[in-house]
């Protein structure tokens, strides 16, 4: 692959305060295969804007790169009562990513509603948002879901071969009718399940981290620890 280390400093880690981070961000220089992504996703990356990255702490093995087996997972009775929900009231559309007003306005409001950021002063422009989601190294696809034409929630996904690796979803943290990250993940499965796909990447699982536990409601899952892909009911 045609890529070189652009960023490698330790930073403060940003889901465990007290940690040092090491992220190891590597540029694409052309466009990376869904073969190569499929190995890239296996051996634990994550992608943002054109960088693909995966942890390198120096003293500290929290994350795990989390996947789904679709040979084997199961929807429980709480993810088969919020898909039956989700597919009642949204509509959703899959295709390239979309930068426009509408979408950014949605994403500022899921980082303040969420408290991921702390005042509207702080909200990103198109820019931004084009760098962080829509700017991509590998085939990246967009799961828009509207109620009554209302866009209230996005998700951001990278396509590999055999697999499919979620990257964001932001939503309207007002809407509680249905729970729109956990149908989100759950549309993803059948879109991996309707093209043929094995594997749904979920990015890191931390048990520390509130952001990131809600993870392991899915399961059976495959998490990676010591460089091997372990199976965890």
């Amino acid at each position: 692959m045609n890529e070189f280390v652009a960023y490698d400093s330790p930073q403060p880690c940003s889901y465990l305060p007290e940690q040092t981070a090491v992220l190891p961000l590597r540029y694409q220089q052309s466009q990376v295969t869904e073969e190569e992504f499929d190995a890239c996703l296996a051996s634990g990356d994550r992608r943002t804007g054109r960088l693909l990255y995966r942890t390198a702490c120096p003293l500290c093995s929290a994350c795990e790169p989390i996947r789904l087996d679709l040979d084997s997972f199961r929807l429980n009775a709480t993810q088969r009562r919020e898909w039956r929900k989700g597919n009642d009231l949204l509509e959703v559309t899959i295709g390239e990513p979309v930068v426009d007003d509408e979408r950014v306005a949605l994403y500022n409001a899921h980082l303040l509603g969420r408290h991921l950021k702390e005042s509207e002063e702080d909200a990103i422009g198109e820019e931004e948002y084009c760098e962080f989601l829509v700017s991509s190294c590998c085939r990246t696809l967009e799961f828009a879901y509207r109620t009554r034409g209302e866009l209230v929630a996005v998700a951001i996904a990278d396509a590999g071969r055999t697999s499919l690796s979620a990257v964001y979803c932001y939503y309207d943290p007002r809407f509680s009718t249905v729970s729109l990250g956990t149908y989100s993940v759950l549309r993803q499965v059948e879109y991996c399940r309707e093209t043929r796909r094995r594997y749904l990447y979920l990015g890191f699982y931390i048990a520390g981290s509130p952001h990131m536990a809600y993870k392991a409601k899915f399961h059976p899952h495959q998490r990676l620890i010591a460089g091997e892909w372990r199976d965890v009911a």
